[in-house]
Protein backbone atom coordinates (compact mmCIF):
# COMPACT_ATOMS: atom_id res chain seq x y z
CA UNK A 1 0.00 0.00 0.00
CA UNK A 2 2.99 2.40 0.91
CA UNK A 3 4.77 1.87 -2.28
CA UNK A 4 1.77 2.40 -4.13
CA UNK A 5 1.38 5.58 -2.32
CA UNK A 6 5.27 6.97 -2.65
CA UNK A 7 4.50 5.95 -6.63
CA UNK A 8 1.45 8.51 -6.79
CA UNK A 9 3.50 10.89 -4.67
CA UNK A 10 6.11 10.78 -7.35
CA UNK A 11 3.75 10.66 -10.52
CA UNK A 12 1.93 14.10 -8.94
CA UNK A 13 5.34 15.91 -8.63
CA UNK A 14 6.04 14.65 -11.68
CA UNK A 15 3.09 15.68 -13.84
CA UNK A 16 1.68 18.81 -11.71
CA UNK A 17 5.35 20.42 -10.64
CA UNK A 18 5.54 22.06 -7.14
CA UNK A 19 2.76 20.85 -4.85
CA UNK A 20 2.30 21.69 -0.81
CA UNK A 21 1.96 19.21 1.39
CA UNK A 22 -1.69 20.11 1.69
CA UNK A 23 -2.35 19.58 -1.81
CA UNK A 24 -0.42 15.86 -1.91
CA UNK A 25 -2.53 15.33 1.40
CA UNK A 26 -5.83 16.02 -0.01
CA UNK A 27 -4.57 14.17 -3.19
CA UNK A 28 -3.88 11.07 -1.53
CA UNK A 29 -6.06 11.51 1.28
CA UNK A 30 -3.85 10.95 4.36
CA UNK A 31 -2.80 13.08 6.77
CA UNK A 32 0.02 16.13 5.94
CA UNK A 33 2.02 14.04 8.63
CA UNK A 34 2.21 11.03 6.45
CA UNK A 35 2.97 13.17 3.52
CA UNK A 36 6.17 14.43 5.14
CA UNK A 37 7.09 10.72 6.28
CA UNK A 38 7.01 9.68 1.98
CA UNK A 39 8.96 12.65 1.07
CA UNK A 40 11.61 11.78 3.26
CA UNK A 41 11.55 7.96 1.79
CA UNK A 42 11.66 9.26 -1.61
CA UNK A 43 14.63 11.59 -0.73
CA UNK A 44 16.20 8.43 0.59
CA UNK A 45 15.59 6.27 -2.25
CA UNK A 46 17.88 8.89 -4.53
CA UNK A 47 14.36 10.93 -5.32
CA UNK A 48 15.77 13.99 -6.07
CA UNK A 49 12.67 15.97 -3.90
CA UNK A 50 13.61 19.17 -2.87
CA UNK A 51 11.26 21.53 -0.48
CA UNK A 52 11.13 25.31 -1.21
CA UNK A 53 10.30 27.80 1.72
CA UNK A 54 8.17 30.37 1.76
CA UNK A 55 4.48 31.28 0.81
CA UNK A 56 4.66 30.11 -2.44
CA UNK A 57 6.44 27.39 -1.71
CA UNK A 58 6.11 23.48 -1.87
CA UNK A 59 8.22 19.95 -2.76
CA UNK A 60 9.08 20.01 -6.50
CA UNK A 61 11.39 17.53 -8.33
CA UNK A 62 14.59 18.38 -9.72
CA UNK A 63 14.20 20.01 -13.25
CA UNK A 64 14.73 17.77 -15.85
CA UNK A 65 14.26 15.05 -13.27
CA UNK A 66 11.67 11.95 -15.01
CA UNK A 67 10.79 8.66 -13.62
CA UNK A 68 11.04 5.89 -16.20
CA UNK A 69 7.87 3.62 -15.40
CA UNK A 70 7.95 0.01 -17.45
CA UNK A 71 5.53 -1.50 -14.76
CA UNK A 72 1.70 -0.97 -16.11
CA UNK A 73 -0.33 -4.40 -15.76
CA UNK A 74 -2.19 -5.50 -18.85
CA UNK A 75 -5.52 -4.45 -17.54
CA UNK A 76 -4.05 -1.12 -16.81
CA UNK A 77 -2.72 -0.39 -20.38
CA UNK A 78 -5.81 -1.73 -21.95
CA UNK A 79 -7.71 0.96 -20.08
CA UNK A 80 -5.54 3.70 -22.06
CA UNK A 81 -7.26 2.13 -25.01
CA UNK A 82 -10.76 2.60 -24.22
CA UNK A 83 -10.35 6.27 -22.97
CA UNK A 84 -9.04 7.01 -26.76
CA UNK A 85 -13.01 8.09 -27.94
CA UNK A 86 -10.98 8.25 -31.68
CA UNK A 87 -14.40 10.23 -32.73
CA UNK A 88 -14.69 13.15 -30.22
CA UNK A 89 -10.67 12.99 -30.65
CA UNK A 90 -11.40 13.64 -34.50
CA UNK A 91 -14.11 16.52 -33.58
CA UNK A 92 -11.32 18.02 -31.21
CA UNK A 93 -9.21 18.33 -34.57
CA UNK A 94 -7.04 15.46 -32.54
CA UNK A 95 -6.98 12.42 -34.57
CA UNK A 96 -3.47 12.29 -35.99
CA UNK A 97 -1.97 13.36 -32.44
CA UNK A 98 -4.38 9.96 -30.42
CA UNK A 99 -3.33 7.90 -33.45
CA UNK A 100 0.35 8.63 -32.98
CA UNK A 101 0.06 8.83 -28.91
CA UNK A 102 -1.62 5.08 -29.35
CA UNK A 103 1.16 4.22 -31.43
CA UNK A 104 4.01 5.07 -28.77
CA UNK A 105 2.29 3.62 -26.34
CA UNK A 106 1.78 0.59 -27.49
CA UNK A 107 5.96 0.69 -28.50
CA UNK A 108 6.69 1.48 -25.35
CA UNK A 109 4.75 -1.71 -23.61
CA UNK A 110 6.54 -4.71 -22.97
CA UNK A 111 5.21 -7.94 -25.27
CA UNK A 112 2.71 -8.99 -22.51
CA UNK A 113 0.82 -5.88 -22.15
CA UNK A 114 1.06 -4.99 -25.69
CA UNK A 115 -0.80 -7.88 -26.95
CA UNK A 116 -3.66 -7.92 -24.29
CA UNK A 117 -4.39 -3.91 -25.21
CA UNK A 118 -4.44 -4.72 -28.80
CA UNK A 119 -6.59 -7.09 -28.25
CA UNK A 120 -8.92 -4.72 -26.55
CA UNK A 121 -8.68 -2.53 -29.45
CA UNK A 122 -9.85 -4.98 -31.23
CA UNK A 123 -12.87 -6.03 -29.44
CA UNK A 124 -14.33 -3.07 -27.57
CA UNK A 125 -15.03 -0.02 -29.37
CA UNK A 126 -17.15 2.61 -28.06
CA UNK A 127 -19.68 4.87 -29.73
CA UNK A 128 -21.23 7.41 -27.29
CA UNK A 129 -24.32 8.79 -29.38
CA UNK A 130 -27.71 7.21 -28.62
CA UNK A 131 -29.83 5.16 -31.13
CA UNK A 132 -31.14 6.88 -33.97
CA UNK A 133 -29.25 9.76 -33.13
CA UNK A 134 -25.83 11.21 -34.45
CA UNK A 135 -23.98 13.17 -33.21
CA UNK A 136 -24.34 16.97 -33.47
CA UNK A 137 -22.94 18.95 -36.13
CA UNK A 138 -20.36 20.92 -34.50
CA UNK A 139 -18.33 23.26 -37.24
CA UNK A 140 -16.58 25.85 -34.53
CA UNK A 141 -15.82 23.20 -32.06
CA UNK A 142 -11.95 23.72 -33.17
CA UNK A 143 -12.24 27.58 -32.88
CA UNK A 144 -14.23 26.89 -29.47
CA UNK A 145 -11.23 24.25 -28.12
CA UNK A 146 -8.29 26.65 -29.04
CA UNK A 147 -9.90 29.41 -27.11
CA UNK A 148 -10.49 27.45 -24.01
CA UNK A 149 -6.98 25.95 -24.32
CA UNK A 150 -5.30 29.15 -24.72
CA UNK A 151 -7.49 31.25 -22.75
CA UNK A 152 -8.97 33.46 -24.88
CA UNK A 153 -12.09 35.89 -24.97
CA UNK A 154 -14.78 34.17 -27.36
CA UNK A 155 -17.59 36.03 -29.02
CA UNK A 156 -20.53 33.93 -29.86
CA UNK A 157 -23.74 34.43 -31.81
CA UNK A 158 -26.00 31.56 -30.33
CA UNK A 159 -29.62 30.49 -31.21
CA UNK A 160 -31.11 30.35 -28.19
CA UNK A 161 -34.82 27.94 -27.81
CA UNK A 162 -36.71 31.44 -28.43
CA UNK A 163 -37.39 33.70 -31.44
CA UNK A 164 -33.98 35.20 -31.68
CA UNK A 165 -30.47 34.62 -31.52
CA UNK A 166 -28.20 36.62 -29.07
CA UNK A 167 -24.67 37.49 -28.67
CA UNK A 168 -22.52 36.61 -26.06
CA UNK A 169 -18.64 37.63 -25.04
CA UNK A 170 -17.66 34.88 -22.88
CA UNK A 171 -14.57 33.26 -20.80
CA UNK A 172 -14.67 29.60 -22.10
CA UNK A 173 -13.79 27.34 -18.94
CA UNK A 174 -14.17 24.06 -20.42
CA UNK A 175 -15.86 21.64 -22.94
CA UNK A 176 -18.09 18.38 -22.01
CA UNK A 177 -18.96 15.58 -24.14
CA UNK A 178 -22.81 14.45 -23.33
CA UNK A 179 -24.49 12.08 -24.73
CA UNK A 180 -22.84 13.33 -28.58
CA UNK A 181 -23.16 16.35 -28.16
CA UNK A 182 -20.60 19.01 -26.94
CA UNK A 183 -21.21 21.72 -24.45
CA UNK A 184 -19.38 24.39 -23.15
CA UNK A 185 -18.98 25.61 -19.73
CA UNK A 186 -17.92 29.45 -20.02
CA UNK A 187 -18.36 32.75 -17.76
CA UNK A 188 -20.35 35.35 -19.28
CA UNK A 189 -20.73 38.26 -16.63
CA UNK A 190 -20.33 37.46 -12.98
CA UNK A 191 -22.03 33.65 -13.87
CA UNK A 192 -20.83 30.43 -16.05
CA UNK A 193 -23.46 29.08 -17.86
CA UNK A 194 -23.60 26.38 -20.23
CA UNK A 195 -23.82 26.56 -24.17
CA UNK A 196 -24.48 23.76 -27.10
CA UNK A 197 -21.88 24.02 -29.05
CA UNK A 198 -24.21 23.13 -32.73
CA UNK A 199 -26.26 26.14 -31.45
CA UNK A 200 -23.36 28.46 -32.43
CA UNK A 201 -24.12 30.04 -35.22
CA UNK A 202 -21.11 32.04 -35.60
CA UNK A 203 -17.91 32.64 -33.50
CA UNK A 204 -14.90 35.10 -33.20
CA UNK A 205 -11.81 34.16 -31.13
CA UNK A 206 -10.59 37.38 -29.59
CA UNK A 207 -7.10 38.37 -29.03
CA UNK A 208 -7.65 39.08 -25.56
CA UNK A 209 -6.56 36.60 -22.54
CA UNK A 210 -8.57 36.16 -19.76
CA UNK A 211 -7.37 33.86 -16.05
CA UNK A 212 -9.09 31.04 -15.95
CA UNK A 213 -10.13 30.68 -11.93
CA UNK A 214 -7.86 28.12 -10.45
CA UNK A 215 -10.13 26.64 -8.30
CA UNK A 216 -13.27 26.07 -11.26
CA UNK A 217 -13.71 22.21 -11.00
CA UNK A 218 -15.51 21.51 -14.69
CA UNK A 219 -16.33 17.75 -13.11
CA UNK A 220 -17.86 19.17 -10.25
CA UNK A 221 -19.66 22.12 -12.38
CA UNK A 222 -20.86 19.98 -14.74
CA UNK A 223 -22.74 17.69 -12.29
CA UNK A 224 -23.63 20.12 -10.28
CA UNK A 225 -25.27 21.94 -13.50
CA UNK A 226 -27.03 18.23 -14.68
CA UNK A 227 -28.43 17.60 -11.57
CA UNK A 228 -30.21 21.17 -11.09
CA UNK A 229 -31.11 20.65 -14.97
CA UNK A 230 -32.90 17.31 -14.03
CA UNK A 231 -34.85 19.05 -11.37
CA UNK A 232 -35.75 21.88 -13.55
CA UNK A 233 -36.89 19.46 -16.34
CA UNK A 234 -39.48 17.35 -14.22
CA UNK A 235 -41.84 19.25 -13.07
CA UNK A 236 -44.66 17.48 -12.60
CA UNK A 237 -46.04 13.70 -11.19
CA UNK A 238 -48.26 11.25 -13.39
CA UNK A 239 -49.53 8.29 -11.35
CA UNK A 240 -49.88 5.28 -13.25
CA UNK A 241 -50.76 1.57 -13.37
CA UNK A 242 -47.99 -0.22 -15.72
CA UNK A 243 -48.40 -4.37 -17.28
CA UNK A 244 -46.27 -6.60 -17.32
CA UNK A 245 -45.72 -7.08 -20.31
CA UNK A 246 -44.87 -3.50 -21.21
CA UNK A 247 -41.53 -2.92 -18.79
CA UNK A 248 -38.85 -2.85 -21.26
CA UNK A 249 -40.86 -0.46 -23.70
CA UNK A 250 -41.76 1.33 -20.23
CA UNK A 251 -38.03 1.57 -19.91
CA UNK A 252 -36.72 2.26 -23.26
CA UNK A 253 -39.69 5.37 -23.47
CA UNK A 254 -38.74 6.96 -19.95
CA UNK A 255 -34.72 5.90 -19.57
CA UNK A 256 -33.34 7.08 -16.47
CA UNK A 257 -36.68 7.90 -15.06
CA UNK A 258 -38.17 4.56 -15.68
CA UNK A 259 -35.55 2.83 -13.17
CA UNK A 260 -36.21 4.93 -10.45
CA UNK A 261 -40.15 4.57 -10.95
CA UNK A 262 -39.90 0.50 -11.12
CA UNK A 263 -37.49 0.62 -7.97
CA UNK A 264 -40.02 2.15 -5.77
CA UNK A 265 -43.14 0.75 -7.93
CA UNK A 266 -45.50 -1.26 -5.86
CA UNK A 267 -46.92 -4.31 -7.54
CA UNK A 268 -50.83 -5.37 -7.73
CA UNK A 269 -52.60 -8.99 -7.34
CA UNK A 270 -53.42 -8.69 -11.29
CA UNK A 271 -49.84 -8.41 -12.05
CA UNK A 272 -49.70 -4.48 -13.05
CA UNK A 273 -47.58 -2.23 -10.85
CA UNK A 274 -48.41 1.20 -9.62
CA UNK A 275 -45.79 3.40 -10.19
CA UNK A 276 -45.37 7.37 -10.05
CA UNK A 277 -43.34 8.57 -12.58
CA UNK A 278 -41.72 11.96 -13.10
CA UNK A 279 -42.78 14.29 -16.12
CA UNK A 280 -41.08 17.41 -18.07
CA UNK A 281 -45.25 18.62 -18.40
CA UNK A 282 -48.39 16.90 -18.84
CA UNK A 283 -48.59 17.22 -22.79
CA UNK A 284 -45.35 15.64 -23.06
CA UNK A 285 -46.39 12.99 -21.02
CA UNK A 286 -49.41 11.92 -22.88
CA UNK A 287 -47.28 12.00 -26.17
CA UNK A 288 -44.38 9.47 -24.29
CA UNK A 289 -47.27 7.18 -22.22
CA UNK A 290 -49.63 6.82 -25.79
CA UNK A 291 -46.67 4.74 -26.62
CA UNK A 292 -47.33 2.27 -24.49
CA UNK A 293 -50.97 2.02 -25.84
CA UNK A 294 -53.59 -0.31 -23.54
CA UNK A 295 -50.88 -1.05 -21.62
CA UNK A 296 -50.44 1.50 -19.14
CA UNK A 297 -53.40 3.48 -17.32
CA UNK A 298 -53.41 7.13 -16.32
CA UNK A 299 -54.70 7.41 -12.63
CA UNK A 300 -53.50 10.84 -11.41
CA UNK A 301 -53.71 13.61 -12.23
CA UNK A 302 -57.01 13.70 -13.65
CA UNK A 303 -55.92 16.19 -16.24
CA UNK A 304 -53.33 13.78 -17.60
CA UNK A 305 -55.69 10.81 -17.76
CA UNK A 306 -58.79 13.32 -19.77
CA UNK A 307 -56.14 14.01 -21.94
CA UNK A 308 -54.95 10.39 -22.37
CA UNK A 309 -59.07 9.55 -22.65
CA UNK A 310 -59.59 12.08 -25.59
CA UNK A 311 -56.35 10.34 -27.35
CA UNK A 312 -57.74 7.11 -27.21
CA UNK A 313 -61.38 8.43 -28.77
CA UNK A 314 -59.78 10.22 -31.71
CA UNK A 315 -57.90 7.50 -32.39
CA UNK A 316 -61.24 5.22 -31.66
CA UNK A 317 -63.12 6.97 -33.85
CA UNK A 318 -60.33 7.28 -36.75
CA UNK A 319 -59.91 3.42 -36.75
CA UNK A 320 -63.81 2.57 -35.84
CA UNK A 321 -65.02 3.59 -39.37
CA UNK A 322 -63.91 2.15 -42.23
CA UNK A 323 -61.49 3.61 -44.62
CA UNK A 324 -62.66 6.76 -47.38
CA UNK A 325 -62.75 4.80 -50.74
CA UNK A 326 -61.84 6.47 -54.10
Amino acid sequence: MRASRLLSLLLLLQTRGRMTAPELSAELEVSVRTVYRDVEALSAAGVPVYADRGPAGGYRLLDGYRTKLNGLSREEASSLFLAGLPGPAAELGLAEVAATAELKLLAALPPEPRSHAARMRERFHLDVPGWYRAGDDVPFLAEVSGAVWDQRVLRLRYRRWGPQDVERTVHPYGLVLKGGSWYLAAACGESVRTYRVSRIIDVEVLDERFDRPEDFDLVAFWREFAAEFAARMYTADAVVRLAPDAVGLFRYTFGDVAEDALREGVPGDDGWTRLTLPVESLRHARWQLLRLGAFVEVLEPPELRDMMAEAAADLSAMYGSRPATG
